[in-house]
């Protein structure tokens, strides 16, 4: 019950995983090195089907080896006849031999058997294996449809097992190697020294070289010829084919076949994931220097925006001072210097009052509605053109050479990180442009009430108790001093001592005096609220600036290049879930294979 328990946890696991995979193989993505992975993950799925529709039948061992490394003669020798041609010089085996117990249904495997020649025997060792004689990779034609190495490749994917057979002379050839490593992915190893009666035994060498890219159990070394001849005479095969033989039907029994699929399969899923892991992670670089280059554009459309937003705003800083100061008037009441405030303020409301009152006929009284109705319409005008200014920060500021010049910068790297033509093309000329006039439809109510909640803001600032009777105490010094000096002179100087009052001579000067005092403090005081209003209207115009250009010129090409990153997730997840399954479920062989890389 455990063991079922396990196999079908396992299962389970396997279909959670192809589920992901397939979600994500199917979803389209315009990156070409990232849909390069996604097509050899879904090739993979397509081959996991048939083979997870065959986990209970034999196994499909094969032999796999340079020219003349006696895969024929060991094959012979492992069914005890002469089934395949048998030759050291030149490759022997043009079509490959399948070979079968006369109740293993062939069909079910989908092999090419029109390019197969089938043998069936009746033998204890066929019950568990299917054994197919494979060409040699090493040959020296050229891979046409009908060459060996053409029918090598189109058999390997329906492999279970490998024997990997070689020589003295053969175990350091390249070809040999770099073909082993395109086909081990999903097939279990079993390594063989062959010519045990003419070679010396290089193992010990043989399996440094392995261990670099292999888990790698045992390596046997036989005399296939010894070997052929205890079969045929009935004896049970000794020495090191002895224990070949027993390995194989250790290992390849129905009781491990389950196992051997399953870790063949995670293998396979593992090569494949890892290979369109390592396909997008080339690319990463040149995604990272198209993010820079995406990253400095926007970068310099915000420093121009921000100037610009910063000039409109202050060219306007009349106006907004105005709208200032009367809010702090408000905010301050009826104290000495908020009335002088209040004053400077209102002073063009005043004089025309005082004009009107000085008026003595309808004409002066006409000509002072004039000039004040002429005032008003000026202040009318500025304000209206304050909010045209407002309206026509719609626009970046960039001007078409700029975007031009965006364009062919991003292009370049987008080709470079091979980006699809189509995602590129699409940022044209126009859609750059209206990509950087586009304004979000709360983008101007903002900037309106921004304006209005920083002069708030500065005004309350500038209003605090502290600010306000610093200038207050300040301010009445002189006002307090001239009330004095005019009280003693009227309620003492002259009514107990008998002095003449103060006449203009004092009053005049006083005036004058307190004029310019209060002057100095006005001036002072705006000069503060200008400085802080500057400082305050320039954070406006970039945090404004940020908004308009947060997404930047080519919004398109930035979230495919999130996209990417989130693909580039996705392949390490399925590494680390494909490691956690192997390393819970894989468990001890005495079978070689490729090592996975963490």
């Amino acid at each position: 019950m455990t063991t079922e328990l396990a196999q079908l946890e396992l299962l389970t696991h396997i279909d959670e995983l192809v589920a992901q995979l397939s979600a994500w193989s199917q979803a389209p993505s315009a990156w070409e090195t990232v849909q390069h992975g996604k097509s050899l993950v879904h090739r993979l799925l397509q081959r996991m089907e048939p083979l997870r529709a065959r986990v209970e039948a034999p196994l499909v061992v094969a032999t796999f080896g340079g020219t003349g490394v006696g895969k024929s003669s060991l094959v012979n020798a492992l069914v005890g006849e002469d089934v395949s041609a048998a030759g050291r010089q030149r490759p022997t085996t043009i079509h490959p031999i399948v070979l079968a117990h006369p109740q293993t249904n062939l069909a079910e495997y989908g092999l090419p058997l029109d390019e197969l020649r089938v043998v069936t025997r009746d033998i204890p060792l066929l019950r568990d294996i299917v054994l197919i004689d494979c060409p040699d990779p090493d040959t020296s034609e050229a891979e046409t449809a009908e060459s060996n190495l053409a029918r090598l490749h189109r058999l390997l994917p329906y492999c279970d097992v490998l024997l990997y057979i070689t020589t003295q002379q053969k175990y350091r050839s390249a070809r040999v190697t770099d073909e082993l490593l395109q086909a081990a992915g999903g097939c279990r190893l079993v390594f063989v020294q062959t010519h045990a009666d003419l070679d010396e035994d290089i193992r010990d060498d043989w399996r440094k070289q392995l261990v670099v890219k292999y888990s790698v159990a045992e390596l046997f070394f036989v005399d296939s010829k010894r070997a052929m001849q205890e079969q045929q005479s009935g004896i049970r095969p000794t020495g090191e084919f002895g224990r070949l033989i027993d390995l194989l039907f250790r290992e390849l029994s129905a009781a491990q076949r389950v196992r051997i699929r399953r870790a063949n399969l995670l293998g396979l899923v593992h090569e494949v994931v890892e290979r369109a892991r390592d396909s997008v992670a080339g690319n990463s670089a040149a995604v990272t220097q198209l993010e820079q280059a995406l990253s400095q554009q926007r970068h310099r459309a915000l420093e121009r925006m921000s100037t610009r937003l910063q000039d409109e705003l202050l060219v306007s800083r009349g106006l907004w001072e105005q709208r200032l100061l009367g809010q702090i008037t408000l905010l301050w009441g009826y104290s000495p210097f908020a009335s002088v405030l209040r004053i400077w303020h209102s002073q063009t409301s005043l004089l025309a009052s005082f004009t009107l009152m000085r008026a003595k006929s309808t004409a002066q009284m006409a000509l002072v509605g004039l000039v004040q109705g002429s005032r008003w319409l000026t202040s009318r005008s500025q304000a209206s053109e304050a909010d045209r200014r407002l309206e026509g920060m719609a626009t970046l500021g960039l001007n078409d050479a700029e975007l031009r010049e965006a364009q062919l910068v991003i292009a370049g790297h987008a080709h470079a990180a091979h980006l699809a033509r189509p995602m590129v093309v699409d940022q044209t000329f126009d859609h750059i442009r209206q990509a950087a006039a586009s304004v979000q439809d709360e983008f101007l109510a903002d900037a309106a009430q921004r304006i209005d909640e920083l002069i708030l803001e500065t005004a309350r600032l500038h209003s605090h108790w502290f600010t306000r009777c610093r200038y207050e105490l300040a301010f009445a010094i002189l006002p307090l001093f001239l009330l004095y000096r005019t009280g003693r002179n009227f309620f003492y100087d002259s009514f107990w001592l008998g002095k003449p009052h103060l006449d203009t001579n004092f009053y005049i000067p006083a005036a004058l005096f307190l004029v310019l005092w209060a002057a100095m403090f006005v001036m002072s005081f705006t000069a503060r609220l200008r400085s802080g209003l500057t400082r305050r209207v320039q954070k406006l115009a970039r945090e404004l600036a940020s908004v308009k250009v947060g997404a930047g010129l080519f919004p398109t090409i930035e979230q495919q290049c999130h996209e990417f990153q989130r693909e580039s997730d996705d392949l390490d997840r399925f590494l680390s879930k494909i490691d956690s399954i192997r390393d819970q479920y894989a468990g001890a062989s005495d079978l070689g294979a490729m090592k996975m890389a963490k």
